[in-house]
């Protein structure tokens, strides 16, 4: 029995579903809501919509749950998607590069600027908050500075294809390259010495140093990855956009934030899974698009979804704390 008892709580799915217990709870909540409130919510072509939505959160999130795992956080996520998008379709349409050697440029940008932050952090030791809100002003500055202020439009079908085409004809590619990165991010963290390091390092800074990681090299090595993923993000959406446009991605930083925080990401450092990422952007998704099919304004919106998210992590907070008065309970019946 007590084999099989072993077996079960190995079980990766069980587990996922024990950490995330609250925010799934939630999920389900407003999802069942949400259907009485509108018949459309449920529909295969709205679900596709969402997943659709979800997709360049989750792109952002992936590397911000890497950050904060670490101890950090990166404010410059939002203003690299802008950068990367503008550069890349101005590089194409005002200054006649071709498409794949566009897309490489704005992808190495977008990764240089991370690269930027991580060195800053990691060599001089400045606090990452204050690193990343110098670089958002900067990249988001160099989008303005090379567009004038103005979106670019892009007519090729090539490009559009990116973040627009489907696969099979039936899923969205930004659905797919969602789905590929969590994967991937999911083995990186779970899987390799890696993922073990930035654990670590979140932990306790003090011990990880001791036991020889090295820190420097893994801070350096997350904000370019977080900085690569923005600037694919940013891609993506002007793709979808059909257009370079220096205003986008505003506020996508506190979107990927909250994502993290959703899905129990601990801002101190050291604890967090990218099953929980994920579900955390799955409702905010969930929210925004629920307020956008009843008719609720964009101004309520952003009330209620600042509300939705406090109580989905009061409650998040809350189950830990229950869990272990229920195991002391349990511990003192058996004395």
């Amino acid at each position: 029995m007590s084999d099989k008892k072993k077996v079960k709580s190995s079980n990766p799915f069980i587990s996922m579903l024990k950490s995330n217990t609250g925010i799934l709870c939630v999920m389900v909540l407003i999802g069942v809501i949400l259907s009485f409130m509108t018949p459309s919510f449920l529909t295969t072509k709205n679900i596709i919509s969402v997943l659709r939505q979800i997709s360049n959160n989750i792109f952002l999130a992936l590397g911000m749950t890497l950050v904060i795992i670490l101890g950090g956080i990166d404010l410059s996520v939002g203003s690299i998607v802008a950068m990367s998008g503008t550069l890349t379709v101005g590089f194409i349409v005002t200054n006649g590069i071709p498409m794949l050697p566009a897309i490489m440029i704005g992808l190495a940008l977008g990764t240089l600027v991370g690269l930027f932050n991580g060195v800053i952090v990691a060599w001089f030791q400045v606090p990452a908050f204050i690193v990343t809100l110098s670089t958002m002003n900067m990249a988001k500055g160099i989008a303005y500075i090379y567009s004038g202020g103005r979106s670019t439009r892009i007519t090729s079908d090539a490009y559009s294809m990116i973040g627009t085409g489907y696969l099979f004809g039936i899923v969205p590619l930004p659905v797919v390259y969602m789905i590929i990165l969590i994967i991937i991010f999911s083995v990186l963290l779970n899987k390799t010495k890696f993922g073990t390091y930035v654990y670590a390092v979140g932990g306790n800074r003090e011990s990880a140093r001791l036991s020889g990681v090295p820190i420097k090299k893994i801070e350096i090595l997350v904000f370019t990855i977080t900085g690569l993923l923005s600037a694919f993000a940013g891609i993506v959406l002007s793709s979808r956009m059909y257009s370079g446009q220096p205003k986008a991605g505003e506020g996508y930083e506190m979107d990927a934030i909250a994502a993290c925080v959703l899905g129990g990401i601990s801002m101190a450092g050291g604890v967090g899974h990218i099953s929980g990422t994920v579900i955390g952007a799955i409702v905010i998704g969930i929210i925004s698009n629920g307020l956008n099919l009843i008719g609720v304004s964009s101004f309520w919106q952003l009330l209620v979804k600042g509300m939705i998210i406090l109580i989905a992590v009061i409650i998040d907070s809350q189950k830990d704390i229950i869990s272990d008065r229920v195991g002391k309970r349990k511990k003192v019946s058996k004395a």
